[in-house]
């Protein structure tokens, strides 16, 4: 793959991950399939990130209190996504809390009304991601702190990527299955590239222990939640890949937050 195949790859994914505006041009002649265009979800990740994170680092300049700044930030995010990932946390949350079995569990995780369980998840997503930025900004200069929003997301789809690839479909219809599934060589570029930017980004704040150890605890998180769908539900479904990301988000930011 040369750098013009990824460069597509990565508009691609920004198109398919968020509300970004891509030219028309980069979807022309392609089929809609993620397998090899799963491997720039990591640097999409980063991309997506920038609006929220450049909010967050001049509302932290103009000395605007770090618990309004992080929900700003969050906010800005959330309009970017368009809550993609958030909408499968919730789903993926009420069909596992309240899935009596598999075939329950898928059929709620369908259902676009939110539950208790989704609600709740939904509410500690927030309020984790948001306590953790604020605590960043309290130990770190603005531009620093503003970095580990970009970091996390790259972090986050690198998760994403290995629990898609490591699950075969849940279910024969839905976006998931749609979509494909990422190739080895992707899950590879997804890997590496999401391993490498985030300590590129960290690095000029983070000494090396806790750049590792966000690594090293988004990779666990992301597995503990590949287990927990394939014993619920034998394979991943467009949900379960959302709520991945989410946890792996959380994981890394708080992860950062507790070494600042």
């Amino acid at each position: 793959m040369n750098v013009r195949d990824y460069a597509g790859d990565v508009a691609r994914a920004v198109g398919f991950l968020s509300r970004i505006p891509v030219p028309q041009r980069f979807f022309a002649d392609h089929d809609g399939r993620m397998t090899r265009v799963a491997g720039a979800f990591p640097l999409a990740g980063v991309v997506i990130a920038i609006p929220p994170a450049l909010a967050f680092w001049m509302l932290l300049a103009l000395h605007a209190d770090p618990m309004l700044a992080a929900l700003i930030a969050l906010a800005i995010q959330a309009v970017v996504t368009g809550l993609l990932h958030e909408d499968g946390l919730c789903d993926t949350a009420d069909g596992l809390g309240g899935g009596r079995d598999r075939e329950h569990a898928l059929s709620i995780m369908r259902d676009s009304r939110i539950g208790t369980y989704g609600a709740a998840a939904l509410i500690f997503s927030f309020g984790l991601r948001a306590a953790a930025l604020a605590a960043i900004a309290r130990g770190l200069p603005p531009a620093a702190a503003a970095l580990c929003i970009p970091a996390a997301g790259a972090l986050s789809r690198g998760g994403l990527v290995w629990h898609w690839f490591a699950l075969p479909s849940a279910r024969s219809d839905g976006v998931a299955a749609a979509a494909g599934k990422p190739d080895e060589a992707a899950v590879q570029v997804a890997i590496v590239s999401a391993g490498l930017l985030s300590a590129f980004l960290l690095w000029p704040a983070f000494p090396l222990p806790p750049v590792v150890a966000g690594l090293l605890v988004t990779a666990v998180c992301s597995q503990l939640a590949t287990i927990q769908v394939r014993r619920r539900l034998s394979g991943h479904t467009g949900d379960t890949l959302g709520a991945t990301q989410q946890i792996c988000e959380i994981a890394a930011l708080c992860t950062l937050a507790m070494a600042v």
